[in-house]
């Protein structure tokens, strides 16, 4: 599914839209912010230092599921500033539990996340990361971390312009 948004694709596949299916502890969700960098103020996580522009959205856990299929949870976490993510207005972190119970950062930055069918190592997605235009890069995981793999619009391979 895209959703236009104050002139942004938002691109948000039905696995990452709809597959909340995991219930995090209030103990897990805590940890999974934290190993994020998010501090709790209040009733809300913050993490990436927004002076309380009016663009704000705290942090916010959209997913929670196994999407690497090695039986622990994963969860997607993402905020909203543009001071911090600038046109994209997005930022995302990707955190999964540990066999030991602690939490681990995957990947994340400034987009919205999409994780597609494509696999890496590991059986770890391929996400393609939506923001502002018509090209958006497809990070692909390599056994250490995410890196840039190709970049697509709509399925198709295309060029970001320069």
């Amino acid at each position: 599914m895209r959703v236009l948004c104050l002139g942004v694709v938002l691109a948000f596949s039905a696995s990452t839209a709809l597959a909340a299916d995991i219930k995090l502890s209030p103990a897990d969700t805590a940890a999974a912010f934290k190993a994020a960098g998010f501090v709790k103020k209040g009733s809300r996580w913050e993490g990436c230092g927004d002076p309380g522009t009016m663009s704000y959205t705290p942090g916010a856990i959209e997913t929670v599921r196994d999407i690497n299929g090695d039986g622990q949870p994963e969860a997607i976490i993402t905020e909203g500033s543009t001071y911090c993510f600038g046109h994209t207005g997005t930022g995302y972190t990707i955190v999964s539990k540990q066999a030991a119970g602690g939490w681990k950062v995957i990947s994340g930055g400034s987009g919205i996340p999409n994780l597609l069918a494509t696999k890496g190592v590991g059986g770890w997605p391929d996400i393609e990361i939506g923001g502002p235009g018509f090209c958006f890069p497809v990070e692909r995981w390599n056994g250490k971390e995410y890196r840039l793999h190709r970049h697509q619009y709509e399925g198709k391979a295309c060029r970001p312009p320069n």
